[in-house]
C-alpha cells in the first residue's frame, strides 16, 4: 500500500499546498477536523498585528489598518464557501455564543411557538445552549432520531436546529429536504457548520436556508479558539433582533447613545469588541482555504478516507465502522467504534499519529487533504494494525484520561 500511497501523491494536484502548512516531522495529524494545523502564514501576520498595527500603529490602527471591519471583512471571505452572500456573513464570537444569539433570535420570530428540535447526540454546546433558553422560560427542548426528523415537525416548532455533519459519526443530513420541510411547517432552520464549512461543498442560499454557525478553528485553520461565523439570509436582516445588545451591534457605536439601535444588516449580530488577533489569524486560514478550492478538498478527502478503510481491509483489519460507508454521506472523517478506543488513540498519539477520542467508545480520525498525503493513510493504518495486534494500548499510561481527551 506504501508504493501506490506514493503513486497517489504524485498524481496528487494539491499536493504543493502540504508545504504551505507547518506540520512537524514524523507526526501524521489526523485531528483537523477538531483544530486545524498552523498555516506557515501565520505567524508572519500575527507579528505584523502585534508589531506593527498594535505596537506601533496603537490604537489609530482601528482606523489606518481597518481593525474595525475585519469581521465584516473575514465574514465576507467566508461567505462564498459556504454558498452565501458576503453581507450574509460575518465573523465573531464563539460558536457557542452565536448559536445563543441565533436561537434567540429565532424564538423571537416565531411567537406563540417554543420549541426548538434538535437530534439526541447532537455536540453538547448546541444542545446546551437550547437548554439554557429553556431554563429561562424561553425555549422548549425537543429531541428526535434522524430518520423521524421531519415527522417531528409540527405547528409548535419555532426553530429546527442541526448539525450539517455529525461531530462523532461524520454522518450528513439533508440540508435542502430539512429546510424545506420545516418552512412547510412555518418552522425556521439553524444550521451548524463547524465540522463541515471549509471541509465540504456547502450551499445554503440554494439550501434556502435561515440561518448558520460555523468553527473557525477546524477546517479553517484559525488557530485555538479562534473565533466563529455565523449566516443571516438577507430576508431575515430586517426583522431579526439578537439578545446580546452589545454596542459594537449598535447603528452607531462611536455616537455613544444610552439607547440601543441595532445596526442594519447582518452587523447587528456583533456584540462586544473584535478579537483583532483571533481574526487576522483565521483571515490567513480562510484565505488558504478559498485558494485551494472546497470542491477540490472535498474531493481528495473522500479519497483520503477511502484510501485508508482499503489499508485497513488488507491489514485485516476488525473496527467496527460507526460513520457512513458512502464517502458521498459523510464529512472529511471517519469514526470506529472500540470498548477501548481511548487507549487506542493515546498509543496512536505516542507512535506519533495524531487523531482524538469522543466518549464513550469511538476513534475519530479526520482527513483534511490540504495537508495530508496518501503516504501517510497508509502510515497511519500500519501504526493501528500494529497497535491492535500487540495490544500496545493496553499498557497503563494509555488508560489514564488526560483533561482533553
Amino acid at each position: 500500500m506504501l508504493e501506490r500511497a506514493r503513486t497517489l501523491d504524485a498524481g496528487d494536484p494539491l499536493r504543493e499546498f502540504r508545504d504551505r502548512f507547518d506540520v512537524a516531522e514524523g507526526v501524521i495529524y489526523l485531528d483537523g477536523n477538531s483544530l486545524g494545523a498552523l498555516p506557515k502564514a501565520t505567524p508572519d501576520r500575527l507579528e505584523e498585528v502585534v508589531l506593527g498595527e498594535w505596537g506601533q500603529g496603537l490604537i489609530r490602527s482601528w482606523n489606518s489598518a481597518d481593525w474595525i471591519t475585519l469581521p465584516q471583512r473575514v465574514g465576507a471571505k467566508i461567505a462564498p464557501l459556504v454558498g452565501a452572500q458576503p453581507h450574509e456573513v460575518i465573523a465573531c464570537d464563539s460558536t457557542s455564543v452565536n448559536l445563543f444569539k441565533l436561537i434567540s433570535a429565532a424564538l423571537a420570530m416565531r411567537p406563540g411557538r417554543k420549541v426548538v428540535l434538535s437530534e439526541p447526540g447532537n455536540f453538547p454546546t448546541d444542545l446546551y445552549m437550547i437548554a439554557g433558553l429553556e431554563q429561562q422560560g424561553l425555549a422548549e427542548r425537543r429531541l428526535a432520531p434522524r430518520e423521524a426528523m421531519a415527522d417531528a415537525i409540527d405547528e409548535n416548532v419555532a426553530l429546527l436546529m442541526l448539525t450539517h455533519v455529525h461531530y462523532k459519526t461524520g454522518a450528513i443530513f439533508d440540508m435542502a429536504a430539512l429546510t424545506e420541510a420545516a418552512h412547510a411547517r412555518g418552522a425556521l432552520v439553524l444550521w451548524d457548520l463547524s465540522h463541515s464549512g471549509g471541509a465540504l461543498p456547502v450551499d445554503l442560499n440554494a439550501c434556502n436556508a435561515d440561518f448558520a454557525v460555523g468553527c473557525g478553528y477546524k477546517y479553517f485553520n484559525g488557530g485555538p479558539g479562534a473565533p466563529g461565523y455565523l449566516f443571516v439570509a438577507e430576508r431575515h436582516q430586517i426583522e431579526v433582533q439578537q439578545p446580546l445588545t452589545g454596542w459594537m451591534g449598535h447603528a452607531a457605536p462611536f455616537a455613544f447613545s444610552d439607547d440601543y439601535a441595532p445596526a442594519l444588516g447582518v452587523d447587528r449580530m456583533l456584540c462586544g469588541t473584535p478579537p483583532i488577533l483571533g481574526l487576522a489569524a483565521l483571515e490567513v486560514g480562510v484565505d488558504l482555504i478559498a485558494e485551494i478550492g472546497v470542491e477540490r478538498l472535498y474531493a481528495k478527502s473522500q479519497q483520503l478516507s477511502e484510501f485508508f478503510r482499503q489499508c485497513v481491509s488488507e491489514h485485516g483489519i476488525e473496527l467496527e465502522i460507526v460513520s457512513p460507508t458512502d464517502p458521498a454521506r459523510r464529512g472529511s472523517q471517519l469514526s470506529f467504534r472500540h470498548p477501548e478506543a481511548y487507549a487506542i488513540c493515546q498509543a496512536l498519539i505516542a507512535r506519533g499519529v495524531i487523531g482524538d477520542f469522543r466518549d464513550p467508545d469511538i476513534l475519530r480520525l479526520g482527513f483534511a487533504p490540504a495537508y495530508l498525503r496518501f503516504e501517510d493513510i497508509a502510515e497511519a493504518a500500519r501504526h493501528l494494525t500494529e497497535v491492535l495486534e500487540t495490544g500496545e494500548w493496553q499498557r497503563d499510561e494509555f488508560r489514564e484520561r488526560a483533561a482533553v481527551t
